[in-house]
């Protein structure tokens, strides 16, 4: 830990250049495949190949012992500084008081050599946070000991309150088994293989099929092969001896429904890589820091996030899984912009599970006593009305000109968009039942939506400012916009009546008002 508190440059692990090196050489494989293609299969084109994968490989290689020899980092008394740049320098300094914590990501290949990214979230958003890679498993643990220690410092010396630090050096750092006691905290949430496989049945992607898509494009500019024309797929059939129109129709709908299993085995089998690859291992403590999540089979996350920076709360569902009773929830957090996942704290639970975890950072889900208030009538009869008459609009279109092109299909195509107008209606009619607020002595909830409910949670105190928004219409009608400014996230309840928003930017504001933040932990 010595040499980590010494103001000294320091250069990451030497082991990031090879790092770099095997991560530019996928760069390489394609145009490496080109140019063996491009100059004809055979002993020379595969020379060829051979020698612009080498090329590229190498070039990767030199800018990434470059861009290691330049980047360095130093652990100053109140900040951080990171200069890097081969050509041009830059220089970032993050003072110790303004990072919210530090994180640490392993993807799969550093984490094969033990290295690890280490993060300091400095609350900006937009990507403008912090951070090394790569370094020793050992010395991100300690570089994120020491920034927190000295962080906490900080802290408390802009408050009056004593520290304890010796020539710079982290109290904590020089116990690592307080350190990581400190850490173990409480479990809040797990999940299991079985829950896993469960998550991955509803997380259906055809996202392989576009990969397939892209990779026969691009393989098609060089290789006489047009994946996607029937007639070639016609004529490969009818070169096995099979004629087509000799097979019934029951075989043909056959076909087609092994296709469509085909296409939902895919798609299921995709979405469970993703689950399992992304979620396994996860883990939710409440610790003295506040929630640390930690995640991933070939991405390894470890995250914390402190309560002080958890603003609200939401959870959402799926049309499907809504139907099973299983939610989603995350936590609307300073720099939500920087990566709205790592903000995920139970993708996958009933809400028995999902209550505790509201409850430990600091809300409540509503009761069955909650004061619910729905938008206005006049909101809804709007959004009927404007909705549906824009589909009208464009069944008047569909008649006008099918009745000078295509007569006979006037009548069943006008007659089509009239009878989506009035589903239209009916779906706003439906929506509007559940879009709902309410306001509590603590906190302000909104939820929506019938197929997939949405709600969303943020407490009165640490709401920055309420806004009441009105357009012509709405300023006509007597119904506005409540915009509740939340940093880190987007909080807005629509048509809301005009007496009704102004009670609750009241009560909001009094609560507000009331509260001294200069005497708040």
């Amino acid at each position: 830990m010595s040499e980590l508190a010494a103001s000294q440059p320091r250069h990451t692990a030497p082991l990031s250049v090879l790092i770099g090196t095997l991560a530019g050489l996928k760069n390489a494989i394609f145009p490496a495949i080109a140019a063996a293609f491009g100059t004809g299969i055979g002993g020379m084109g595969l020379i060829i190949g051979l020698a612009v994968g080498a090329a590229i490989a190498l070039i990767s290689a030199a800018f990434s012992y470059l861009h290691w020899k330049r980047l360095t980092y130093t652990i100053g008394a109140a900040d951080i500084r990171v200069e890097s740049g081969v050509l041009s320098r830059a220089a970032r300094s993050v003072p110790f008081e303004r990072i919210q914590d530090v994180s640490l990501e392993q993807k799969l290949l550093p984490r094969l050599f033990g290295l690890v990214s280490v993060k300091f979230e400095s609350g900006a958003g937009g990507g403008d946070d912090l951070s090394l890679a790569y370094l020793s498993d050992e010395e991100g643990e300690e570089l994120r000991q020491l920034v927190r220690t000295r962080r906490d410092g900080a802290g408390a010396e802009s408050t009056g309150e004593s520290t304890t630090e010796n020539n710079g050096a982290s109290a904590i750092g020089s116990d690592p088994q307080s350190s990581a006691a400190e850490e173990e905290g409480e479990p809040l949430f797990t999940m299991g293989p079985g829950r896993l496989f469960s998550f991955g049945i509803f997380e259906f992607s055809l996202a392989v099929f576009a990969v397939l898509a892209g990779l026969t494009q691009y393989a098609g500019s060089f290789i006489e092969f047009e994946l996607w024309d029937p007639d070639l797929w016609l004529g490969l059939i009818e070169d096995q001896g099979v004629d087509l129109g000799q097979v019934s129709s029951g075989a043909q709908i056959l076909g087609a429904l092994g296709a469509l299993l085909a296409v939902f085995v895919i798609g299921s089998a995709t979405g469970m890589v993703r689950v399992f690859t992304r979620e396994w291992g996860f883990l939710l403590e409440r610790t003295a820091r506040g929630f640390r999540r930690r995640r991933g089979l070939l991405t390894r996350t470890d995250v914390v996030m402190p309560i002080h920076r958890v603003q609200g709360v939401k959870i959402g569902t799926g049309f499907i899984r809504y139907r099973f009773g299983w939610h989603g929830l995350r936590f609307v957090s300073l720099a939500q912009d920087s990566g709205a996942s790592n903000h995920v704290v139970a993708p996958f639970a009933k809400l028995r599970e999902i209550a505790p975890i509201v409850e430990a950072a600091g809300f409540h889900l509503p009761d069955e006593n909650a004061d619910w208030h729905r938008a206005s009538r006049r909101y809804l009869t709007d959004i009927v009305f404007f909705d549906a008459f824009f589909v009208l609009i464009a069944a008047a279109a569909v008649f006008a000109v099918t009745s000078f092109f295509a007569p006979d299909w006037r009548d069943f195509s006008t007659g089509i968009l009239i009878v989506i107008a009035g589903i239209v209606a009916i779906a706003n009619a439906l929506a509007w039942q559940f879009q709902r607020h309410a306001l509590d002595a603590g906190q302000i909830m909104a939820s929506s939506g019938v197929l997939a409910p949405r709600s969303q949670i943020a407490t009165r105190l640490k709401l920055h400012s309420v806004e009441i928004s009105q357009g012509p219409i709405s300023r006509l009608r007597g119904y506005a916009t409540l915009h509740l400014g939340q940093a880190g996230g987007v909080f807005s309840i629509p048509g809301v009546p005009v007496e009704r928003a102004r009670e609750v930017r009241r009560e909001v504001l009094e609560t507000i008002a009331a509260t001294d933040f200069s005497r708040l932990d």
